[in-house]
């Protein structure tokens, strides 16, 4: 019995500094919308929303396959950032007033769009929260289904009291 003590208290010591070592050693964490999973990121997330709304027009008989779109992702990215730090903003409008048309512009798109939000009032949204939203939403359902729409751009983040997404959809110009 004296030896189990023994071997318990000698492995303690070597145990704790392991421990805090982790600990202490650990980044902190941020989102990079990479695909490495070491650092938390959403890019799996905005990837399957993506994903859902091509599956969507599919279902809904397009032709031409949706893509993403930087300067969409970068409109979304914009609104989301505002949706997540305004809590008065929960739509297409953003705290400065601007247009989901005018951050496109903004972002070098030309061309016609509209955006879907989703708004979770927690730490995290899942991919059913997401069309929970917006497919039983007529017009947000009408959004992802139309073939118009071939250029995708969606972001998301969150907070530890809320989780906003947001997809621009994009016609792009003719020229």
């Amino acid at each position: 019995m004296t030896l189990i003590n023994g071997l318990r208290g000698a492995l303690t010591l070597p145990l704790l500094a392991v421990v805090a070592s982790a600990t202490w050693c650990t980044p902190a964490a941020h989102a990079d919308n990479d695909n490495d999973t070491v650092i938390p990121n959403n890019k799996r997330l905005n990837d399957s929303v993506f994903a859902n709304i091509y599956t969507a027009q599919k279902q809904n008989g397009c032709v031409a396959n949706p893509h993403l779109d930087g300067r969409l992702v970068e409109a979304a990215r914009r609104h989301t950032f505002d949706v997540r730090d305004n809590r008065d903003v929960n739509g297409d409008i953003g705290s400065d007033g601007s247009t989901p048309q005018e951050r496109a512009n903004a972002a070098g798109f030309t061309g016609n769009l509209a955006e879907t939000v989703a708004i979770n009032p927690a730490l995290a949204i899942s991919g059913i929260e997401i069309l929970n939203q917006w497919w039983y939403d007529p017009p947000s359902r009408a959004t992802m289904q139309d073939c118009r729409y071939t250029a995708i751009g969606v972001w998301s983040e969150n907070l530890l009291d809320r989780s906003v997404v947001v997809a621009v959809y994009g016609q792009p110009a003719t020229t």
